[in-house]
């Protein structure tokens, strides 16, 4: 099953509406997340000759790059520039790298050339600070912007309560306004210390898709999509210029069903 809403929140007029896809489960969710992360890769392709995407980490952002390697359409590797919403700061080969994590999954297995793939510094070198590496990441960013414009599509995942990248509620990540990329310090979720993208750089993002599953995001999901504060629910502030679209399992969409009927 697949359902489609279009949900309309008070972040402003120069964003369009919420669109929410909600699927069976969290296998059929993935395959419709990869079928859009192709999409949007290659429409961009198509137009402008490149791409970039934001990935990140955890279950679903994993999942949905393991089936974009099975299925990956007519992606041109070679024009793809990739990036990434957050990092942990940990040593280059630990396990809680989203940059390993998304190479095992699909990078390591697909064309792409090395010059264009931009991973967020670890603990163990160049950067000897989070800040330090926040900083370095910032100014990659910016080259993206300056050089090819907005990012094609932002990919996130949300936790329970609401935090998407290592943006959480009522943190000075969140509530950044300038800086595009920026350390973080004490995050309730380990490890503790971590480098993230923050809002000012997703919404320079012509598509943004959340990918989320679970009955226990599922108040998080119902809060966002309908209008709740970035401070209180981060991922109501994720909002693409072009498209800002969720692509959610039953059980994360069970409040929103609710308030349905």
């Amino acid at each position: 099953m697949s359902d489609h809403i279009d949900v309309h929140d008070d972040l402003g007029a120069e964003f369009p509406a919420n669109t929410i896809e909600i699927h069976d489960d969290a296998e059929f969710l993935a395959d419709a997340a990869a079928e859009r992360f192709v999409d949007v890769i290659v429409s961009a392709q198509a137009e402008r000759g490149h791409a970039s995407v934001s990935l990140t980490g955890g279950s679903d952002g994993i999942r949905l790059l393991q089936r974009v390697r099975q299925t990956p359409g007519d992606i041109d590797w070679s024009t793809l520039y990739v990036y990434w919403g957050d990092e942990r700061f940990v040593p280059a080969g630990d396990k809680d790298r989203n940059e390993l994590q998304a190479r095992e999954a699909l990078l390591d297995f697909v064309p792409l050339n090395p010059a264009h793939v931009f991973p967020i510094g670890p603990s163990d070198g160049p950067y000897s600070t989070p800040e330090e590496a926040a900083a370095a990441y910032a100014q990659v960013v910016h080259t993206e912007l300056d050089e090819r414009g907005e990012f094609d599509l932002t990919v996130l995942g949300m936790g329970p309560e609401g935090h998407i990248d290592s943006l959480f509620p009522h943190s000075p990540a969140v509530q950044e306004t300038t800086d595009y990329v920026v350390a973080v310090h004490n995050c309730p979720k380990p490890p503790p210390t971590r480098v993230t993208m923050t809002l000012p750089a997703i919404h320079r993002s012509r598509h943004v898709m959340l990918v989320v599953s679970g009955e226990g995001k599922a108040a998080a999901v119902a809060a966002a999509v309908n209008g709740a504060s970035p401070d209180d629910i981060p991922s109501a502030g994720a909002v693409g210029i072009e498209s800002t679209t969720w692509v959610i399992d039953e059980p994360a969409a069970s409040d929103l069903l609710l308030d349905d009927e």
